[in-house]
């Protein structure tokens, strides 16, 4: 099971991809392709006393994608780019897996122009693992679908579900979607249309989630699209430096202060691990026909391992099949897309359920006055 691995994506490439890469092959035995510019790995290698080996090969690539580059310029410039080799070497069946700490969006692109899409999905998504209470939620989409469809939000539960189950250890993941309010009413036209939908599929779903929900441990698998979803994702990574950095002045404050932070140091190491990128490594494009993690462009070595170990895990579980057969157990109820309210329709329902008016849908007409009415009139 070979993982092909971007040498030359990244802030840090090639030196933290390949310490990165050399650590998942001699800890987890997981053998490893490096794509990109042969000199530049071996540099890399005899800095660490390594040379190439059976379970650590170099693939030649004479081409980058650079960080800021489009992906218009990815795909039709750079036809030896390294992250264009390694997932050609997926689709060729060279490699099970690809991981990239570079250009997300030439690698979404590039993913999805090389290995295409599975049977019965429209839209890969990203998905990422939130720290939670008890584990992680997983999110998608997390960036690469600004606009969606409800039966796109159908499909990325379904790959959620699948990926919650298999690779995070999940039995029967609970899956929501993420919205203003639980009641539903709330949620916008798309959340509605989905929520009817995913009513009908043979999920463990349990209707609209919050914002609050991503980290209390209610849910396994949040859904939404992929702008909001990457607004979520870069709030609570926010949020996260923000803490630690408010944790650090508190605790350097004064010697008290100190010597509180040596008492609870322990604790305090482990909450900083939960909230560290590197240890989940890198996020899954689920949809793709061949595997492709996306790791954060500022990857350390630790993060490499650990999106290496995360290809490696999906690849062992044979994900792809299961999202296929799971996406054609789908009854064709939570397949199809109910008719949208119009907007009179909206409206009464909003009068009836707060004015408590019912609003007729066709209102009598008015009686014809009598002959009394009339001569009382002139």
């Amino acid at each position: 099971m070979f993982i092909a691995v971007d040498a030359m994506g990244g802030d840090h490439a090639p030196g933290a991809v390949v310490e990165g890469a050399l650590q998942a092959a001699e800890e987890r035995q997981v053998p490893v392709i490096l794509v990109g510019d042969a000199d530049s790995i071996r540099r890399e290698l005899e800095r660490l006393g390594k040379q190439e080996s059976a379970s650590l090969v170099i693939r030649h690539a004479t081409e980058r994608v650079e960080m800021g580059e489009s992906p218009i310029s990815a795909i039709r410039g750079k036809p030896d780019s390294s992250m264009r080799v390694a997932l050609q070497l997926v689709k060729s069946g060279e490699a099970d897996a690809v991981v990239s700490a570079g250009n997300s969006g030439a690698m979404l692109a590039l993913a999805v122009t090389i290995l295409g899409t599975l049977k019965g999905v429209d839209r890969p998504a990203i998905v990422t693992a939130i720290p939670a209470v008890g584990g992680y939620t997983c999110l998608l989409d997390a960036g690469a679908n600004t606009e969606c469809k409800p039966l796109h939000f159908v499909q990325f539960a379904i790959m959620g579900e699948v990926y919650a189950r298999l690779v995070r250890g999940i039995a029967s993941p609970r899956v929501g979607v993420l919205s203003n309010g639980e009641e539903d009413s709330k949620g916008t036209d798309l959340t509605r249309l989905a929520h009817v939908m995913l009513k009908k599929a043979h999920l463990n779903y349990i209707g609209y989630v919050e914002g609050r929900d991503l980290n209390n441990g209610k849910v396994d698998v949040i859904v939404t699209d992929g702008f909001t979803g990457n607004v979520a994702l870069k709030t609570l990574e926010g949020f996260a430096h923000f803490f630690q950095g408010q944790l650090r002045t508190l605790f350097t404050a004064n010697w008290k202060s100190k010597l509180s932070y040596l008492l609870i140091r322990n604790a305090l190491t482990d909450l900083r691990a939960s909230f560290d990128p590197s240890e989940i490594g890198g996020a899954p494009l689920l949809g793709t026909d061949g595997l492709a993690i996306i790791a954060h462009g500022a990857s350390s070595p630790k993060a490499i391992k650990n999106a290496i170990r995360v290809a490696e895990e999906a690849s062992r579980q044979d994900i792809n099949r299961k999202i296929v057969e799971s996406l054609q157990a789908l009854p064709e109820a939570a397949l199809t897309t109910p008719e949208s309210k119009s907007g009179r329709q909206l409206w009464a329902s909003i009068r009836e359920r707060f004015l408590h008016v019912r609003e007729p849908h066709n209102p009598p007409a008015a009686p014809e006055p009598t002959a009394k009415e009339e001569k009382k009139k002139e």
